[in-house]
């Protein structure tokens, strides 16, 4: 058993194909193959059943792709603490939710370059599963994400909550009440963030009523979903809508729009900060936590660990 057997296993469990597993592997097919079934005869048991067009993983197949993964992920570990000790300079790779890093990055980084001149930040935005399945690789090393957020093998440290407020235009009908009760809108055009954004589901969950007919049959309201919360506040400014925010990002004064608290239920949010269990420098994470602890975003409130 070798640790590229081993290599050749979690990706052929992940991708569920031989011939996409081989390529992401940089080897070819057969080569994969044969060290797949090489594995299977020196432990005596199925790991994969194969079939016409992919492969169906079996129960034990998924115990030992598990404690494979981990043994990848120690190996992992073990080359880059080596690498740390050899040099002056360390990296810290951060993966943040697109929602989240406009508003606490610009704190985040000033202040964590005092404390730790020499660990350098290397920083990715993207939505939270594709941070998840980076983090578990190994191409990232800690992410910022909002609850809920459920992986194997990571620990969690809150950070902090916030509420939801209504953007809208300063001129808008519904700027002089003092609350917005998103349930009774039925001919408003809400602006929300396209599919694959938590923080749009997590605003569908808490006011279902948005997804109303209106919303289906509005070519407008479609075609103006976007890709960040500044590009939505953009659009609401020049009249399109209004939109939901995260109170973190309704910080910077606005001379177009106005920003409105919700009527119960008040729909929140909770940051969190999340990690492997097995990553090795410790001093590294806990200097980075200490300085997220440090950071108080206005409107937002601190969850205690």
């Amino acid at each position: 058993m070798t640790l590229n057997e081993l290599k050749y296993l979690v990706e052929l469990a992940k991708e569920k194909h031989f011939r996409r597993a081989s390529e992401n592997c940089f080897v070819s097919q057969p080569t994969l193959s044969i060290a797949i079934k090489k594995l299977e005869e020196e432990l005596d048991v199925t790991l994969f059943e194969r079939r016409k067009n992919d492969v169906l993983i079996t129960p034990i197949g998924q115990q030992v792709v598990d404690l494979a993964d981990e043994i990848i992920q120690k190996t992992k570990a073990i080359k880059q603490l080596t690498r740390d000790e050899q040099s002056q300079t360390t990296e810290l790779k951060l993966g943040v939710i697109y929602t989240i890093g406009p508003y606490l990055l610009p704190h985040l980084i000033s202040q964590f370059h005092q404390k730790a001149k020499n660990i350098r930040l290397s920083i990715e935005e993207n939505y939270t599963h594709e941070l998840a399945k980076k983090l578990h690789s190994g191409e990232l090393d800690v992410i910022i994400v909002s609850l809920p957020f459920s992986e194997p093998n990571t620990d969690i440290f809150p950070l902090y909550e916030e509420s939801f407020l209504v953007a809208m235009p300063k001129d808008h009908p519904l700027s002089g009440q003092s609350t917005i009760d998103l349930n009774d809108i039925h001919d408003e055009t809400v602006l929300l963030l396209g599919a694959g954004h938590c923080f749009r589901d997590q605003v569908v969950e808490a006011y279902p009523a948005l997804m109303h007919l209106n919303y289906q049959s509005n070519p407008l309201q479609k075609t103006l979903e976007g890709s960040s919360l500044e590009t939505i506040r953009y659009m609401v400014a020049s009249g399109a809508g209004i939109t939901v925010l995260p109170c973190s990002a309704c910080q910077q004064p606005d001379d177009l729009l106005t920003f409105k608290p919700l009527k119960t239920p008040i729909a929140k949010r909770q940051v969190v900060m999340t990690w492997r269990k097995s990553f090795p420098r410790h001093k590294v994470l806990q200097i980075f936590k200490e300085t997220l602890s440090e950071i108080h975003l206005p409107c937002t409130s601190s969850i205690q660990p």
